[in-house]
């Protein structure tokens, strides 16, 4: 029992870090390059040693990766990207630093106009490590190079790589750069919607489930499509249920999909009773939005488009009391003066 108090303080005792980490960073900051790299490169060893694994790992990470920072922070273009690229093969037990330094390569490769040797550095990014958060990362950068050079041979190139990882983690950022690029370089809005369709349908879980939705019923009523837009709005603002069921998720687009509704329903679909019951849900649902005196407004034209002109100048003066420097104010004026 004693050895064993013995061995586990010791454990607990240990330095968190190498010192040779330290000293690295500190040359580092103090403009040494050389003595810098050349004190991660003792880490880079003597990490290997460390126990548990764990700490071995996140030790050699740091040494490794720090050795190429401080090259790319000194315009060492070229050793910076060397080292980057060697980094994979030394931590084949380790993704996540594979896949950042494989990524910083790509980007450093792309500064220097070097395109094939980039691509092919973050497209590995992508196929090989498609469960890492850097390949998100390096998926927006072929995004915004790619479109500009050859906009139809990228998304050609994110299809296919789609069918090769369509169960990863990157998935819906593929499926989403995809639409992307077809609804504007290739100007096709039907196919667009379609690509929006399938991130809430094939991924329920992406954090760009609700971006597609909104998207998509926004094409949806560009393409002449009012009950698809009006669809896709109604799924959007049903997660408010489950995200307020679980205490957890609120999309950031639930009241400006609210509001959208209520335009739909009145302007699109002549429901003028499932407009106003969606402007006047705005506030209650959403009673600190911005959107407020927007929804109060459209529910002031709406009455009166029903007839109303009486309810329709009641809600003008609600939205007066409510939002003095409101910018409806005065529309709101010349409505109930005739």
């Amino acid at each position: 029992m004693i050895r064993y108090c013995v061995l586990a303080l010791a454990a607990c005792s240990a330095p968190a870090t190498l010192s040779e980490l330290k000293l690295a960073e500190a040359k580092a900051d103090a403009g040494d390059v050389d003595g810098a790299v050349a004190t991660y490169r003792v880490a880079q060893q003597k990490c290997k040693a460390l126990e548990p694994p764990r700490r071995a790992r996140a030790a050699c990470a740091e040494a490794l990766l720090g050795e190429a920072e401080v090259l790319e922070r000194a315009d060492r273009t070229q050793p910076a990207i060397d080292a980057y690229l060697a980094i994979p093969g030394r931590v084949s037990d380790d993704p996540t630093t594979a896949a950042i330094a494989t990524y910083r390569a790509g980007v450093l490769l792309l500064r220097r106009d070097a395109i094939k040797p980039a691509w092919t550095a973050l497209w590995r990014t992508v196929t090989d490590w498609p469960d890492e958060a850097t390949a998100g990362d390096a998926l927006r950068t072929l995004l915004e190079d790619g479109r500009r050079r050859d906009a139809r041979a990228l998304a050609e190139q994110i299809a296919t790589v789609l069918t090769a990882v369509a169960q990863s983690t990157v998935a819906d950022n593929l499926v989403w750069s995809l639409a992307d690029l077809t609804e504007h370089e290739l100007e096709n809005a039907a196919g667009a919607r379609a690509l929006y369709d399938r991130i809430p349908a094939d991924y329920p879980d992406s954090g760009l489930r609700d971006d597609a939705r909104w998207h998509a019923a926004r094409i949806s009523r560009a393409l002449g499509d009012p009950a698809g837009a009006a669809t896709r709005l109604r799924a959007l603002l049903a997660t408010r249920e489950v995200a307020f069921g679980a205490g957890s998720y609120f999309s950031i687009w639930l009241d400006d999909a609210q509001l959208e509704l209520g335009k739909v329903l009145r302007d699109d679909l002549a429901d003028l009773a499932g407009a106003a019951a969606a402007f006047r849900k705005l506030a209650k649902d959403y009673p600190a939005s911005i959107l407020k005196d927007d929804a109060l407004y459209e529910l002031a034209i709406t009455l009166e488009k029903s007839g109303d002109h009486a309810g329709a100048c009641q809600t003008l003066a609600a939205l007066a009391r409510q939002s003095p420097d409101s910018k409806y104010i005065a529309r709101g004026k010349e409505l109930c003066s005739s």
